[in-house]
């Protein structure tokens, strides 16, 4: 029954990956309006389905691939969300929703057995630490979808292209600011996950870091992202170079979740 409701919040994604499209194409209000209404309720119901998830679990459930792709995707929903309603970004849910329902999809074909927590994971730190991990990645995926939509914009102009894209992108300067306020909250994130993270292993291992290829890329991505915001602060880092870096800093967080994980292994392993 759980599988069928993810299934459900599923089908909420794509279709409201499809609105989106149909907005950013045709700009008729019906298709926004339906896109928001839709990217919604499948927010709610993905929230719902980790209530549900944690006390058919026991524990927090953020230990396996579905469930850490999952709330990756749901907060990355509400983040998306929370900047929609804030700063208006437009025919930004075009960028977002597909990226959204491609986590979705590899949630829903990732085991979605529930395991027995093991001793290593009971400990307090495990819904702190891995939420904001996951929080994180929310908002730097929508760091990289607002650089992707910069890189796409810069392109149009410098060609003079003024087609379908230049009409439905946003200037430069609100792409720039819009890469700039997600990564001001999801770099926060990233570093109190890789603190947290540090804290639980001292509790765990007995030393607070331990050069685990996860930790390590971990602290690869932190410094990529550390990089562009300092830049930006010191010697006005802004435009193509930090969307494309942006972009750069996405492709190693996914590593670190994905690539490390499957690929290098290591003492950081998902339940089951």
């Amino acid at each position: 029954m759980m599988s069928a409701f993810f299934l459900l919040i599923l089908i909420g994604y794509l279709l409201a990956t499809s609105a989106s499209v149909a907005h950013f194409i045709t700009q008729e209000k019906n298709a926004q309006q339906a896109a928001r209404a839709l990217l919604i309720g499948a927010g709610v119901l993905h929230t719902v389905y980790f209530v549900w998830r944690y006390f058919a679990a026991g524990h927090t459930p953020l230990t396996n691939n579905h469930e850490a792709v999952s709330f990756f995707a749901l907060a990355m929903t509400w983040g998306f969300l929370s900047f929609r309603w804030r700063y208006q970004v437009k025919n930004f849910g075009a960028f977002v929703t597909p990226l959204l329902t491609g986590l979705m999809l590899v949630a829903f074909f990732s085991s979605q057995k529930i395991h027995d927590l093991p001793p290593a994971l009971q400990s307090k730190w495990l819904p702190v630490h891995a939420s904001m991990a996951l929080m994180a990645n929310g908002f730097l995926a929508l760091a990289f979808c607002g650089g992707l939509m910069y890189l796409i914009q810069e392109k149009e102009i410098k060609k003079k292209r003024f087609g379908l894209f230049y009409s439905r992108l946003p200037s430069l300067d609100a792409l720039d600011n819009l890469n700039h306020h997600c990564l001001s909250i999801g770099f926060p994130l990233l570093t109190m996950g890789i603190i947290t993270g540090s804290l639980w292993a001292k509790q765990a291992w007995g030393a607070y870091w331990q050069w685990d290829p996860k930790e390590t890329w971990s602290l690869i991505t932190w410094f990529i992202y550390a990089a562009i915001l300092h830049q930006r602060l010191t010697v006005g880092w802004r435009g193509k170079r930090a969307a494309i870096m942006t972009i750069i800093g996405f492709s190693a967080a996914l590593f670190t979740l994905w690539g490390v994980t499957f690929l290098l292994g290591g003492i950081h392993s998902y339940v089951g």
